[in-house]
């Protein structure tokens, strides 16, 4: 066996084993005591994070994370990887502490002279966009190892109105919009809930364990063909610019219709508790939209526009 072709299956016998002596290696290998020290210092030097334990039980120990074996990509790969962590760079936290920056250049210094060069091109051409968000997840590792095994978290969640406490089960973590959020069993409700992970300000491992009846993508996929529960009409009169911004939003894009050159309508059925997030939203388009149904959205709009006049003095009743 060659030296190179033992130092490949030293590194995956090193990960699988995580603490070991000399002698181990050297009847794993069939090489003698001497030549296994000389082989584990050569993996040091390589950079995998070996730790000497002394004395008459001493050995060897693998400190941190396992090391990977090196993999060889084709150069279509190593770009489909090299832009894959480029979406990852709006995200001002990520699980097991990903450096996208690290991994990047690392991957970006074998490539060759000439795919250098089209990355760098490709580089100011696409982009992976998502906003920028400066609110940190520092739990995300946690959160997902408590998914994978099971676990019961309980959590400190920074709520509207007040901090609540809670025990919950993640289903698992999703990205979104510069958001991370985790579908959990909320205990002491049974039901999922939603959370969003950066508004968890305290987090602890019960050690308890609970079966989740769903999975993510399952969860996931349900979640997007959910019909609502409590449905109401929704109306809304569009402008050429409210059409616009609509089709920017992905829960309205699909219910567009173009009723003129320049007017359009939505015309759709959406959950009864939503009406305050589409308020909201509607508000904010100003006359670009012409909410008509239902009756909630119409008053909380004005609602809304009556406390802004206020807000600045404005108020037509005073």
């Amino acid at each position: 066996m060659s030296k190179a072709k033992l130092l490949f299956d030293l590194i995956a016998y090193v990960n699988m084993k995580r603490s070991f002596t000399a002698q181990e290696v050297a009847d794993e290998f069939r090489i003698s005591v001497r030549t296994a020290h000389r082989y584990l210092a050569d993996l040091s030097e390589m950079g995998v994070p070996l730790y000497t334990e002394t004395g008459r039980s001493g050995g060897y120990r693998l400190l941190r994370s396992r090391m990977l074996p090196s993999i060889m990509f084709d150069e279509d790969e190593a770009f489909a990887v090299f832009f894959a962590f480029q979406a990852l760079k709006y995200y001002p936290s990520l699980p097991f502490d990903i450096n996208v920056n690290s991994v990047s250049g690392k991957l970006y210094a074998h490539l060759p002279g000439d795919a250098k060069r089209k990355v760098d091109r490709l580089e100011t051409v696409i982009s992976f966009w998502n906003q920028k968000r400066t609110v940190p997840s520092p739990f995300l590792k946690e959160i997902i190892e408590a998914a994978a095994e099971r676990q019961v978290l309980k959590i400190e969640y920074v709520s509207k109105t007040k901090n609540t406490e809670r025990a919950v089960a993640p289903i698992g973590v999703y990205a979104h919009d510069g958001f991370w959020y985790m579908p959990a069993i909320d205990l002491e409700s049974g039901e999922i809930r939603l959370f969003r992970t950066d508004r968890i300000s305290a987090l602890e491992n019960t050690g308890q364990k609970l079966e989740p009846p769903i999975d993510l993508p399952t969860w996931l996929d349900r979640l997007s063909r959910q019909p609502p529960q409590l449905p109401v009409r929704l109306y809304v009169e569009l402008t050429r610019e409210g059409m616009r911004q609509c089709r920017s939003q992905p829960w309205l894009e699909p219910h567009i219709v173009a009723t003129g050159p320049e007017r359009g309508c939505i015309d759709t059925v959406i959950d009864k508790s939503e009406t305050e997030f589409a308020a909201m939203y509607f508000f904010q388009l100003g006359s670009d939209a012409k909410v008509l149904e239902p009756r909630e959205i119409v008053d909380r709009i004005g609602e809304r526009a009556q406390d802004l006049l206020r807000h600045y003095g404005l108020d037509s009743n005073d």
